[in-house]
């Protein structure tokens, strides 16, 4: 695939004064750069004129050097409505792009189009509703594939290890099935809330979309080619303000969270809760959504129904054909939660049994475990995070799996 790449590298030295401000949201690399870690912005064009962002901390300022030498390399991606911040909003004790740094690794995180950090086009306007004409089948075949491929080059290396969270799973599985060739690209994976089937979503807004879109071909096809809850800067300022450690909203503002991914009020990290509603949401577009809708009508991990006619065009056949898992023949760990709403237990076990190579399937020894507490929670490192760095290393000595 030809891949255009464009870099623009931040100085290392790129400083911030502190994470709130009235008429700014910090960015990424501005809030690694608060934390005294080396940051660099990349600009990833994928090979239909999407431009993406990527973030990359090379080094970890806990080895007090700066030296080039070739570190193993891991792949962040993020969810649905979401971005690279989700990777460091927990601090340098306890998230993932922060903890992998300083045990030894080259960390980049990815941005996919349409999100805050990834809303340009070589050609298209974000404002223009052929820019949103994509799925998350599209970030599974374009984006994933740009963002690999940009990455090795720029490592000089053959393989990465890589973590998803939600969204982030699903472009692995969508990559991996349409391009088998980028199995041999990956030494570890981490699937965090694993989504590909997701029938059994215990949502009643997601039941109740689902149906009413899925019943109506042409609401579907109205509802296309738009930006889905778009991140707006006084609103995201406003909530984060009103989400404050020691507001009287805050209880409110971490409900959502709840509502959305799994009530867990003992692990939640609290004073998260600011940040995360100043970065989210980040923004994707309707296409993506609706895909997932059309899956828990379906009950199947398939691409995206177009309606009978256009399926006949795009596919030859009138429903749209399932994705092939037995492709993904890399080695693949699943980490789920027992009280996850968005990827439920029965829909994770039921991707495991087509997985050719399945690792390792790892429930989290807290049954109060969300959705949400793979990114947000108070013990995310002692339960998570140090796990996968621990598993990691085992490969970087050994070249082989962890059992």
């Amino acid at each position: 695939m030809y891949i255009t790449f464009l870099t623009i590298i931040i100085a290392n030295g790129v400083q911030s004064q502190g994470f709130k401000g009235p008429n700014i949201l910090y960015t990424t690399a501005q809030r690694i750069a608060g934390y005294n870690y080396p940051v660099e912005s990349h600009e990833v064009v994928t090979s239909d004129g999407y431009i993406l962002t990527m973030f990359r901390i090379p080094y970890s300022p806990k080895e007090h050097k700066n030296d080039t030498y070739s570190r193993p390399v891991f792949l962040l991606q993020h969810g649905l409505s979401t971005s690279s911040d989700s990777f460091i909003l927990n601090g340098p004790d306890n998230a993932l792009a922060y903890l992998l740094a300083d045990a030894g690794y080259d960390v980049w995180m990815g941005n996919h189009r349409g999100n805050v950090y990834s809303r340009k086009h070589v050609k298209l306007s974000p404002e223009k509703s052929k820019f949103w004409q994509f799925t998350w089948h599209e970030l599974g075949i374009l984006d994933m594939p740009a963002m690999i491929d940009y990455v090795l080059a720029m490592t000089n290396q053959e393989k990465l290890h890589f973590v998803g969270h939600s969204q982030g799973t699903t472009v692995f599985f969508v990559l991996l099935s349409e391009l088998p060739e980028y199995n041999s690209k990956f030494k570890t994976t981490y699937m965090l809330a694993p989504i590909a089937f997701v029938g059994n979503v215990q949502s009643l807004i997601g039941i109740t979309a689902a149906t009413i879109i899925t019943q109506s071909p042409i609401l579907s096809h109205f509802l296309e080619g738009h930006e889905f809850i778009p991140m707006i800067v006084p609103v995201s300022i406003f909530t984060s303000e009103l989400c404050a450690v020691g507001s009287w909203f805050q209880w409110i503002c971490a409900d959502v969270f709840f509502i959305i991914g799994g009530w867990d009020s003992k692990h939640l990290n609290y004073t998260l809760i600011p940040d995360a509603y100043e970065t989210h949401p980040a923004g994707c577009s309707t296409g993506q959504e609706i895909h997932y809708l059309q899956e828990l009508k379906s009950g199947y991990f398939r691409k995206f129904d177009h309606g009978r006619v256009k399926n006949l065009k795009v596919y030859g056949q009138a429903t749209p054909p399932n994705y092939n898992e037995s492709n993904i023949v890399a080695p693949v760990r699943f980490y789920h939660g027992d009280n996850d709403k968005l990827a439920p237990l029965v829909d994770v076990k039921r991707m495991e049994k087509l997985l050719p190579n399945l690792v390792e399937s790892y429930d989290v020894p807290v049954k109060e475990w969300t959705h949400i507490d793979f990114i947000f929670a108070l013990d995310v490192k002692e339960l998570i995070n140090d796990k996968i760095i621990r598993t990691a290393n085992h490969y970087e000595k050994t070249g082989e799996q962890l059992k």
